[in-house]
């Protein structure tokens, strides 16, 4: 059985569909304790703002209990922001299970007026990240039968940074984690469940975990 956080924030619609595109029907979402604990793998979604995300999974006593839990977890975009040690966005402090800092992109800026001009074509990297980007120097089983270079869909302005934790780089404004893990958690910035079969492959890998 498949738990899903319950912490009044994110898609959940999403994520449950994506797992049953991958033949997953098993799924409970909940903020019990108990559920939580014994669940087979447990997957932290997230959409929204990490300083009231991490308050949300304070009220349950969620932010102690996550970081203790030994199956396989998957945290997904602000789930895997929340958890790093913290995160610029509210100033947050996180679950710290990542060995790193969640960031906000610095825009690039036009210098003296003058667009930046790659191959003839205008380049501005604004903010939010949104849209396609690669993954590479993937490692762990999660990215079984992922060729490196695989595209993914992400929407984000906040970032975790590069660490010993980091099992896949993207670059956007600057290279940062698009996918961390240690030990039996893992954590994706991107949308697995948004990615196609790719992100389907990854959730299956997930799974099988």
């Amino acid at each position: 059985m498949i738990a899903i956080v319950n912490y009044d924030t994110g898609n959940i619609r999403s994520v449950t569909n994506a797992l049953a595109r991958v033949g997953c029907t098993d799924w409970v979402y909940t903020d019990d304790k108990r559920l939580l604990t014994t669940a087979d793998k447990v997957i932290l979604p997230g959409v929204g703002e990490a300083s009231t995300a991490m308050a949300k999974l304070a009220e349950r006593g969620l932010d102690t209990l996550i970081p203790t839990l030994t199956q396989p977890v998957l945290g997904i975009c602000v789930g895997t922001q929340l958890m790093c040690q913290s995160s610029e966005e509210g100033n947050a402090e996180c679950m710290g299970i990542f060995r790193t800092k969640v960031r906000k992109f610095q825009p690039e800026k036009q210098q003296d007026g003058q667009l930046s001009i790659v191959n003839c074509t205008l380049s501005i990297e604004k903010v939010p990240h949104m849209g396609w980007n690669q993954i590479t120097n993937l490692r762990t089983p999660l990215f079984n039968h992922i060729d490196d270079g695989a595209y993914i869909y992400y929407v984000h302005s906040y970032y975790p940074e590069l660490c010993d934790d980091t099992i896949a780089t993207s670059h956007y404004i600057n290279a940062f984690s698009g996918a961390l893990g240690r030990d039996n958690f893992f954590g994706t910035q991107f949308h697995p469940e948004k990615s196609g079969s790719v992100g389907a492959q990854i959730l299956k890998n997930f799974l099988e975990l």
